[in-house]
């Protein structure tokens, strides 16, 4: 695929030379320039009627810098040489008037020099090639199709897209080129009970991804017309299930719910910034503290989760990060026992590591680049191909849980609960129809310690969110969770309505 053109057409070499021999005549011992340009759309209908297309465009260039161990950064939106220098004169100025006060001098973890390299996500079709009539066209269909169903009263259909283009290069020689599209359509069918006031919803499971719009026109990844086919019946058995008796269930728990227990338990709780506090006034802090690596028992001996920041069409993909580290993968947890942390350059040297694993990022160029999630999953069974059905054959009293919803989880990534979108019973290894109100609770390490089995490379599903948040100021990451369907023991499980009550 191409460069956006208008990206393209940026002076960057120029804008390089002039930020970079700026910074190292005025005594800086690193500086690095990110030009961005990050173009957004989404549209949104109601009933079939469009509520809105927005459009955003943000373009601009970084400047940060070292000096006598101490960061500087500035940005602007005006990408000129001369701009370019002056920025870095002012991050190098900020620099300087913060060493007074800096508590501690920062170190790098070093890492080889990239000269001229270029990365491009996979994807066939840049969604913003797409003209917004036919966008419009294929939602209109989706809820056309789902309001022609017997009790479905209202419904949403939706798309976001994102083109981002960067470009890296420092003091050290590193230059790198990326462009990376990530899409997140979505549909939602609402079932209205006007006799009693209540509702009940049901939503795509299809999650956002590194791909373009052949993920939308059934070229690629999902099975739109079956699920727009399912999802009113599923709908109405589950404006007729009964409540669920509250008390411990074995849990299978489908990709669809699973990656956001991984995401807010796993995901977060290994952000090395916020297990040593860097987070806690705002984020919160981690009970995974780097004094437990490599002896904390966070699981059962079936829990392997990885950071990967090189997956096929995963949000938090890409060839370089914003340190111009070249990215990779790496063990969070193995055999159930604490092992990693997700880290930038300057966290490294902390844990005694060489590298770095590629986790800084910043979502603009306004914002300095911080340690940001990778792709964060569960990885499936090594030897056997487990299916879903085998899992749930291995149940004799318990649920089946499908697709995310709510979810709660305190400060220190300890304590939560999480609901879904879908919940079936099962008796005797069968599903037995669907239950509502349905919530499971646990401790972090409870829960995954309950981790009975996983399910194999064919139940493995990427799923993801666009809107992780972070930092002060607030930054927005995407990131993507693979996971396998896995079973749990003996988990305790609320009923929503009880406990709302």
């Amino acid at each position: 695929m191409p460069f956006d053109p208008e990206f393209a057409s940026l002076p960057l070499a120029a804008l390089a030379d002039a930020a970079l021999s700026r910074a190292r005549e005025l005594g800086a011992q690193h500086a690095d320039l990110r030009v961005e340009r990050i173009v957004s759309q989404s549209v949104d209908l109601r009933d079939g009627a469009v509520t809105g297309v927005a459009d955003d465009t943000s373009v601009g260039l970084a400047v940060r810098v070292i000096v006598d161990g101490v960061w500087g950064f500035a940005s602007h939106g005006e990408l000129t040489p001369a701009r370019a220098a002056a920025t870095a004169q002012r991050a190098v100025a900020v620099a300087r008037t913060l060493a007074p006060v800096a508590v501690e001098r920062v170190e790098r973890a070093d890492e080889p020099v990239y000269r001229g390299v270029e990365w491009i996500s996979a994807y066939t079709v840049d969604p913003f090639t797409v003209p917004i009539r036919e966008k419009v066209e294929l939602l209109t269909e989706w809820s056309q199709r789902l309001l022609a169903a017997d009790g479905v009263d209202h419904t949403h259909a939706g798309v976001a897209q994102v083109r981002e283009c960067k470009f890296y290069a420092d003091l050290a020689g590193t230059s790198t080129t990326q462009q990376r599209v990530r899409i997140a359509p979505t549909f939602t069918a609402t079932a209205v009970d006007r006799a009693a006031g209540g509702f009940e919803t049901m939503s795509s499971l299809a999650p956002p991804v590194g791909r373009g719009w052949e993920y939308l026109d059934g070229t690629a990844g999902w099975g739109w017309d079956a699920e727009l086919a399912q999802v009113p019946d599923l709908l109405a058995e589950k404006t007729r299930a009964p409540t669920v008796t509250a008390g411990a269930y074995d849990l299978v728990i489908d990709p669809t719910n699973l990656w956001l227990t991984i995401h807010e338990s796993v995901g977060h709780a290994t952000e090395y910034d916020r297990a040593i506090g860097y987070e806690a006034a705002y984020a919160g802090s981690s009970f995974a503290t780097p004094d437990q690596l490599g002896t904390l028992r966070y699981g059962s001996g079936h829990m392997h989760v990885t950071g990967d920041r090189t997956v096929p069409h995963g949000l938090a993909t890409i060839g370089y990060d914003d340190d111009g580290v070249a990215t990779g993968g790496w063990d969070l947890v193995r055999d159930g026992v604490l092992v990693g942390y997700q880290l930038d350059r300057t966290f490294a040297p902390r844990l005694g590591l060489e590298r770095s694993n590629g986790c800084a990022y910043a979502d603009s160029p306004h914002h300095v680049p911080i340690q940001r999630m990778a792709n964060v999953s569960l990885q499936p069974d090594p030897v056997r191909d487990t299916s879903t059905a085998e899992l749930i054959g291995g149940v004799e009293h318990g649920i089946y849980v499908v697709g995310d919803k709510s979810w709660s989880i305190d400060m220190q990534r300890y304590n939560f609960q999480f609901t879904g979108q879908r919940f079936f019973r099962i008796e005797n290894g069968e599903l037995a129809g669907q239950l509502r109100d349905v919530a499971y609770q646990a401790t972090t390490t409870d829960f995954w310690g309950s981790l009975d089995a996983v399910g194999g490379p064919s139940t493995w599903v990427l799923h993801g969110a666009m809107n992780c948040g972070k930092a002060q100021p607030g930054q927005v990451a995407s990131v993507s969770h693979g996971c396998p369907s896995a079973r749990f023991r003996g988990v305790n499980v609320l009923n929503t309505r009880e406990e709302g009550s």
